[in-house]
């Protein structure tokens, strides 16, 4: 499957899991980096003393049983990439193991499941873990990235990206600027992630607009139930050879009840990073280096029929911007007027722009069980964001970047219907404010407040061997440009419906349909200035409608025995998909302005997994996607097919893989996009588990990418030809669970 969404522009032709409350108050946006840095290191040991003596208090306390209640979450059985492992059960049979998927609403197995569902925990995530959300997902079937140097990748989903596709940090929106430009970060740390989940169809249709699909960044910064032994956590450290990396994380949670406290904390530093050879910028890709650190608190009031938490996140980074070149361009109609600057020319690595951002995040998450007759759960969430970031040209403040957010979101599950005892699902509403400006060289937006408001319902029915799934949704919007006073309402219904038929043991078919609304955002209505980083002045289009998606999604999928596959094909028609159409170009740079036009995306991804025995397995997979405007003009950006084969070993406490990665070609492009070299990349892991003398798991691992040190490119990337992907990588790591 493939991930990249060609939500904009035309490429250029190239050629290929702690603070305290000291640490509360906001700082002033302009504090320097190293300041809260060091305010932040505190924090986070104070954290981790408070919950070390918190559980140190209760040690001696008898647990409660009512104090370890898990959250009303919906299990399944995972399909996606190495989440899902061959179990063994009786003789040679082997099954799907069931994982827990926390972003839908409602209790299920995968069969039930009308649509593809991906998910990464335990040792796949360990496994797969990187820098950034989108490097960490790009190797799951159906999910790319967009690559933008090592300091910021987005997920792209069936290939579709930015307002398509939803990151979600524990169910509420993340709230940062990446979804505004390829070159800001994603504020979900993946070091600090429990599980991640790739949600299609019905399930990412609770979340309005995400018509490419919804990411779910589950944390444990909230604590949801008390450890069994009163204290719980882990750390690890890596260190990574390409960029001389060094990454640290640990994550505790203390308490057994009624109150828990978790800390949590990550510190990265890295250089820039290596390329493969026969690159023709060098070894190093300049202006690739990336730090940062996170930390966060959160207490939870857990009882016997739920909990209530508040948790508060502080994140630091500052991380270079490749492939930045300044034009002194202005448009005049549907022409632009340059001149050329090559005294500002950032190609041979000096004097890289930078970006400096911080976000002060605050969490409440709560759930309720059996609150009334009738009522299964009540589900609550809700965050308040303030996000800003400087881009930084020779030293000094380009551009300022703010974002102050906040979400609410309340979910009522109801109890099987009378009379209709297969009858079961979830209602709620969402609300959200966002007020967001740019100041400076690269202001290409006026400040804007954008209010939304949402009601959702979700049903599921089990009648025998079928299963069949239905959501609604509406939403209305109001984008208002504080200082032209333009102001832009928008409102859309969605609906979806889906069936899975198990038509014998171990086999089951399934189809969804799928009628999403997406409205447009302030950066698509309101946007006019230059934006270096997909090298264009952008306009926006305040006469912009909403666009409206037909989705089919069939898939077969055989889900026990030694052999397990699964295979999926999609088509999305998008009616009035926006998209920046190029009015002119000067020496690569554009002038786009945001349009509409009829789309369409078709494509597969598939799945086969066999296990030989006890010992070796083997797991083959692969997507493709194909992407064109209804006159047969392809979009921008479109990932290339893929097919990956993975043998994997395991054999007391060592565990062990191989892996290849073709890309194909990508010569289906876009109108001034160049074509993309295909590649072939392999990667190798082996770990081993000890106990230590008090009895917790110490893990030593190693892993290799790209092995053969490949020169390769990322068609899915604004900036392809000046950050190609990394080159040969090794990873040395320790981690410890306690």
């Amino acid at each position: 499957m493939n991930v990249l969404s060609a939500s904009t522009h035309s490429a250029q032709p190239r050629a290929h899991s702690s603070t305290t409350a000291a640490a509360v108050a906001e700082p002033a946006w302009t504090a320097p980096l190293g300041t809260g840095r060091s305010r932040l290191r505190g924090v986070a040991f104070a954290c981790w003393c408070l919950a070390i003596g918190t559980a140190a208090a209760q040690a001696q306390t008898p647990s409660a049983e009512a104090s370890t209640v898990a959250p009303a979450s919906t299990a399944v059985a995972a399909q996606g990439a190495d989440a899902v492992t061959a179990k063994p059960t009786s003789g040679n049979e082997s099954t799907l193991h069931e994982v827990e998927i926390r972003s839908s609403s409602w209790s299920l197995e995968q069969s039930a499941l009308a649509s593809p569902v991906q998910v990464l925990e335990g040792e796949a995530l360990e496994a797969r873990r990187s820098a950034t959300l989108g490097e960490t997902l790009a190797s799951e079937p159906g999910v790319q990235a967009t690559h933008f140097g090592a300091g910021a990748s987005r997920p792209v989903i069936r290939g579709m990206d930015g307002p398509r596709v939803q990151v979600l940090s524990g169910g509420s929106a993340v709230q940062d600027a990446s979804n505004v430009s390829p070159d800001h970060a994603v504020m979900a740390d993946s070091m600090l992630a429990e599980q991640i989940e790739v949600l299609r169809g019905p399930s990412a249709l609770l979340y309005g607009g995400a018509v490419g699909g919804v990411v779910n960044v589950l944390d444990g910064k909230i604590p949801t139930a008390a450890p069994e032994n009163g204290v719980q956590g882990s750390a690890q450290a890596r260190y990574s050879s390409a960029d001389r990396g060094k990454t640290g994380a640990f994550a505790l949670t203390g308490g057994q009840g009624p109150l828990v406290v978790h800390v949590e904390g990550m510190g990265r530093n890295a250089q820039e990073y290596r390329v493969g050879r026969g690159w023709d910028g060098g070894s190093r890709v300049g202006g690739s280096f990336s730090k940062g650190e996170t930390g966060s608190v959160g207490l939870s009031w857990v009882g016997s029929e739920g909990y209530l938490g508040l948790a508060y996140t502080r994140q630091e980074a500052r991380y270079g911007l490749p492939g930045h070149e300044h034009v002194d361009c202005h448009a005049h109609s549907d022409h632009l007027h340059c001149h050329d600057d090559h005294d500002h020319d950032h190609g041979d690595g000096a004097d890289i722009p930078t970006v400096d951002m911080r976000s002060n995040r605050w969490d409440l998450r709560g759930a309720w069980r059996n609150p009334v007759a009738g009522i299964a759960a009540v589900r609550l969430t809700a965050s308040q964001t303030r996000y800003g970031h400087e881009e930084l040209d020779e030293g000094e403040v380009a551009t300022k970047f703010r974002n102050r957010a906040h979400d609410l979101r309340l979910e009522v599950e109801h109890q099987p219907i009378p009379g209709l005892a297969g009858l079961s699902g979830v209602f709620g509403v969402q609300s959200a404010q966002r007020r967001f400006s740019t100041e400076g060289e690269e202001a290409t937006v006026q400040p804007t407040d954008t209010r939304s408001w949402g009601m959702f319902w979700l049903e599921r029915y089990q009648l025998g061997d079928w299963t069949l799934q239905g959501a609604l949704r509406h939403d209305r919007q109001r984008i208002r440009a504080l200082e032209s006073g333009e102001e832009r309402e928008h409102s859309g219904s969605s609906a979806s419906l889906g069936t899975v038929w198990r038509f014998q043991p171990g086999w089951q078919a399934s189809l969804s349909y799928t009628h999403a609304s997406r409205m447009p955002t302030a950066e698509e209505l309101f946007s006019d200035g230059v934006h270096l980083a997909t090298n264009a002045y952008e306009r926006g289009n305040s006469q912009l409608g909403r666009e409206n998606s037909r989705a089919w999604d069939l898939g077969l999928r055989k889900t026990a025995g030694d052999t397990t596959w699964g295979v999926s094909l999609y088509r999305h028609q998008v009616d009035g998909y926006i998209y920046g159409r190029t009015l002119d170009v000067h020496d690569g740079f554009q002038l786009l302005e945001y349009s509409q036009a009829d789309a369409r995306f078709t494509g597969m991804e598939a799945e086969l997994r066999h296990r030989f025995n006890a010992t070796w397995a083997l797991r083959l997979w692969g997507d493709a996607v194909r992407a064109e405007r209804a006159d047969g003009t392809r979009l921008p950006r479109i990932p290339p097919a893929r097919l990956g084969a993975q043998l994997q070993a395991s054999w007391q406490g060592w565990k062990g893989n191989v892996e290849w990665v073709q890309a194909a070609r990508q010569s289906r492009v876009a109108p001034l996009e160049s074509s993309t070299p295909g590649y072939g990349l392999l990667h190798a892991g082996v770990s081993y588990t000890l106990r230590t003398p008090q009895g917790q798991p110490l893990e030593l691992f190693v892993q290799g990418r790209n092995l053969t040190n490949r020169l390769a490119y990322a068609h899915t990337s604004f900036i392809k030809d000046a950050a190609p992907l990394m080159g040969r990588n090794i990873t040395l790591g320790v981690k410890m669970d306690f």
